[in-house]
Parts: C-alpha cells; structure tokens; sequence
C-alpha cells in the first residue's frame, strides 16, 4: 500500500512525501525509525481494472529474483540493516506484488522471526531450495554469500532456458509470419488475380485454382476454423495445468527428437547444481534429495529422485539406484556420482557434471541454430516460388495473347 503522509521532525518542520508499507501502523511506525511523527496518513489508491491481471503477470520472473537477491546480497555485505535493506527493495520495485511481499517480508523480519522462515511464507517466489539455502547461510553466518551464490544460481538457470527458448521460438515465429503472408496474399491478391483473368477469357492454372479453393474455404469457414484453433489451445493450456496433463506432457516432452535432448541436458543440469549446492551447505544427501524432487519441474525426473530418495534411506548408493534408468540418466552421469561417493567429493564432482552439460546445452542450441537457419531459408524460398508462380503465371500467359 502506498501512503502520502505529513510529519513534524524533532525541531517541528513539516515533511511531506510518499512511502509504502502494509498498514497505516507500519507506515506510521516507518516514520518514527526516521524521527518524523505523522499527523496524517492518506492511502494513495491505485487504479482498478475491472478484469483482474492473470497469474501469469503476477508471478515473479527469475530474472526479478535474481536481481532482487543479488542487491539483498550486496546490501547486508555492506552491514546495511535487513529490514532497512528490505524497506529499501521494496520501494524500488516496480511490480506491485512483489513489493507487498517484501513489505510483509521485513514485518515479519521485525517482529524477530528469521529471514529464512520470512521467505518461506511465500513458496510461490521463494521455492523451497531458496529458503534451506538462506537457513543454511544463517547458521553458518554467511548470509550475503548464500544470497549471492542464489543470485548467481538463478542467473544461470534463467540463461539456459532462455536460451533454449530462443532457440524454440525462432522457427515457430518465421513459420507464424509465413503463413500470415500465405493468408494475406491468398485472400487480398489471388481473388483480384482471377476476376481479371475470368474477364480476359484467359484459363487460370492448377495452382491457381487451389489457392482461389483456399481463399473460398477461408471466406465461408475461417471463423469456424479460427474459433476451432483457438478453442483447441485453450483445451491443451488447460489439461496441461492438470497432474494427469502435466505427467503426459513430461514424459512426452523427452521423447520428442532435438527438444528430448535438450530438456533432459537442462533438469541434469538442474538436479546435480542444486544436489551439489545443499549438500555442500551441510545438508544431509536425504533432505538434499527430498528439496530437489520438489523444485526438478518434471514429474519423470521427480519419480526417480523419489526412488533414489528411498533407495538412500534404506542404505543404498545414489549410483546405484540411478544405473537403472539408462534412458533417462546417461551413464556419464552414474559413473561420475560413482566416483564422487567413492571419493568423499561428491558435491564437486556433481559441479563438473552441471559445467559438462551447460558447455553441451550451449553447443547444442548454437548448432540448432546454425541448421535451422538455411532450412528455414531454402523452405521460405520455395514456398515464396510456388506463390509467384501460381499469382504471376497466369497475369504473364494473358499479356502474351494481347
């Protein structure tokens, strides 16, 4: 909430401004921690909309936290008071959710509960990796290093599927503009082309004929067509937000040719960072193994975390549970684990796996990239053929025959 107050300092001047905080009470409490006494507080509404924002704009980017722990980080490094870091990020922040949460972050902080417990108040930003790790930080006494390194993590996992995405979106984006042209030229060019060619008697060509039969189907059944699409996809975003949707769509998702491969580079990746990073903070390998299940995002990965999770408890190997999913977790991987358990290092060799894999995540989206550009190039020029062919074609035949 965001307040314009009026204030008398010591010597009995009158300030003005604006601040935010949760209540009237905090906001007021805010004012004497700078020596000023309220004498009126008027909250500042904010615009309503008459729709509210869906989650999806609510939610808290990775890049956001990301920035947000780092400057919590290099705050409390330079002995900046953790609720006034708080206070602090919290009027910087430009998204309004986020900013309540901080607020009600440095309350809670105040009334002298631990920042870790503070946190994890909202698992919908603070997952539970985030808040071990900070309570890890806070037993050792090195807090703004547990920050930091959850800064430094988030960055790391926001490139990678970045870049993966990138890689996604490119193909899927000229092949969206493509058929825009297709469209457009079917229904705005090809019915001019054919009412000229009818007046002049001239004979209008195959192709011709089935871009005017596609441009006729578009006219009488586009909205059917389009509601039909659109009705589809919101079916699919739907049943995928389902247990049973998302376990399909997992298990699918791997098996899928180039994409497969990259996911399952990215939650190896993702499994053996965030293994590593809790068992060096002095996490047992089961509290280790039983937060990574829940943060892995895949319900195939999290099916065997969990068995591994078992296997461990009742005295068994990590390597030894993973050998049996080859298809899944490669060799590499089982044998690298093996070494790390048989040497006493097993968060480090955990690490030159997540540095092996990232090195192969980026080799494999820039040779993606490198192939699918000249496809695409040779696809388009084809297809752009194939329409100057069936639009310029029969305009050429009938200025022949005047």
């Amino acid at each position: 909430m965001k307040f314009f107050y009026k204030a008398r300092t010591k010597e009995g001047k009158i300030q003005t401004g604006e601040l935010e905080a949760s209540s009237r009470e905090t906001a007021a409490d805010l004012l004497q921690k700078y020596n000023l006494y309220a004498t009126s507080l008027t909250e500042v509404k904010t615009r309503r909309f008459l729709f509210k924002k869906p989650k999806f704009f609510k939610k808290v980017s990775q890049k956001e936290l990301a920035i947000f722990s780092r400057q919590l980080s290099v705050m409390l490094e330079s002995r900046v008071p953790v609720i006034h870091s708080l206070l602090i990020l919290a009027s910087q922040t430009p998204r309004p959710e986020f900013r309540e949460k901080i607020l009600k972050i440095s309350e809670s902080v105040e009334e002298g509960k631990a920042l870790s417990e503070s946190f994890s108040y909202y698992p919908e930003i603070f997952n539970i990796f985030y808040t071990n790790l900070l309570k890890s930080g806070e037993a050792s006494g090195k807090i703004s290093q547990s920050l930091s390194y959850l800064s430094e993590h988030l960055e790391r996992e926001y490139n990678i599927m970045a870049r993966v995405k990138n890689a996604m979106i490119y193909p899927i984006l000229v092949l969206f503009v493509l058929a825009t042209v297709i469209v457009i030229i079917i229904v705005g060019v090809v019915p001019g082309f054919t009412e000229v060619l009818k007046e002049a008697g001239g004979d209008i060509p195959f192709m011709t004929k089935v871009m005017l039969g596609f441009y006729q189907f578009l006219r009488h059944f586009g909205w059917i067509l389009i509601t039909a699409f659109l009705g589809l996809i919101a079916f699919i975003v739907y049943y995928l937000r389902t247990k049973k949707g998302k376990k399909i769509y997992d298990k699918f998702s791997l098996g899928i040719p180039l994409v497969g491969g990259f996911l399952q580079k990215v939650f190896l990746t993702r499994f053996s960072e965030n293994l590593s990073t809790l068992i060096g903070a002095g996490l047992s390998i089961t509290s280790a193994l039983a937060i990574v299940k829940e943060i892995i995002g895949n319900n195939v990965y999290k099916k065997i975390i969990a068995d591994v999770e078992k296997g461990v408890t009742e005295g068994e190997k990590i390597s030894t549970i993973l050998i049996k999913y080859p298809d899944t977790i490669p060799p590499f991987v089982t044998q690298m684990i093996r070494v790390g358990e048989s040497t006493g290092k097993l968060d480090k060799t955990l690490m030159e796996i997540v540095n092996f894999y990232q090195k192969e995540i980026e080799r494999g989206v820039d040779t993606f990239m490198s192939l699918i550009e000249p496809v695409l190039i040779i696809f388009l020029g084809i297809v752009v053929a194939i329409l100057a062919f069936s639009v310029y074609m029969p305009l050429y035949k009938m200025l022949q025959t005047i």
